[in-house]
């Protein structure tokens, strides 16, 4: 097939272009294509690592709302699962909550302090640790584990959690029989719970002791 001059032309440079930037231009191409297919990719184990979480989320729920020492079994394997293949989930940190909470009710303390310790040193839930340690000193109150349990409510509180922290000092040193410590610890309480109702369970405290 004949062409004139001037198409010949525009072939020949589309050639020499393309001796000179092809084999770019498809790495450019394909570089894309990896960058999308991995992309999707990511997006997908994503979704599905946040389906199987919830899955084991569901079922430690489901677990916890039934009785029974199997009941048990069920709530451990479920949390150690999350903990171990899903610890940075949401998922991970509120079965966590759930757990403990289940094991406590069970008067398993044993079991709820190593849910609690767990989500007390788990960096990727901060918000949630602050509750865990909290949970987690009232577990070694109940162990009589009174050190352990203060060491928990050391340092300056987390946002929103000062009056909480004190209360829970106060219930520690008066089980220690460190009385005046324990009512400075619940007037800190008072002063940061406020017009809080839980102001009133503190104040309770306060005057039983000081009747004692």
């Amino acid at each position: 097939m004949a062409y004139d001059l001037e198409e010949q032309e525009k072939i020949d440079a589309l050639k020499a272009w393309w001796e000179r930037y092809g084999t770019l231009t498809m790495a450019l191409i394909f570089a894309v294509m990896a960058a999308f297919a991995g992309w999707r990719g990511w997006q997908w184990y994503q979704t599905h690592q946040a389906s199987q979480a919830m899955g084991y989320y569901e079922a430690l729920e489901s677990a916890a709302a039934q009785p029974g020492e199997d009941a048990v079994a069920r709530i451990k394997a479920a949390s150690e699962a999350l903990r171990d293949g899903y610890a940075g989930s949401g998922y991970a940190s509120r079965g966590v909550l759930v757990a403990a909470w289940a094991l406590q009710e069970r008067k398993d303390l044993d079991g709820a302090r190593e849910q609690l310790e767990w989500l007390a040193g788990n960096q990727s839930a901060p918000a949630l640790q602050a509750v865990a340690r909290l949970r987690l000193a009232g577990v070694l109150l109940a162990q009589q584990q009174y050190e352990p349990a203060l060491a928990q409510l050391e340092g300056t509180p987390p946002a929103g959690f000062d009056g909480l922290y004190a209360d829970r000092r106060g219930d520690i040193l008066a089980a220690q029989g460190r009385h005046e410590q324990a009512v400075q610890a619940w007037k800190e309480a008072l002063t940061s719970l406020g017009a809080d109702p839980a102001a009133q369970i503190v104040q309770l405290k306060i005057d039983a002791l000081n009747g004692a």
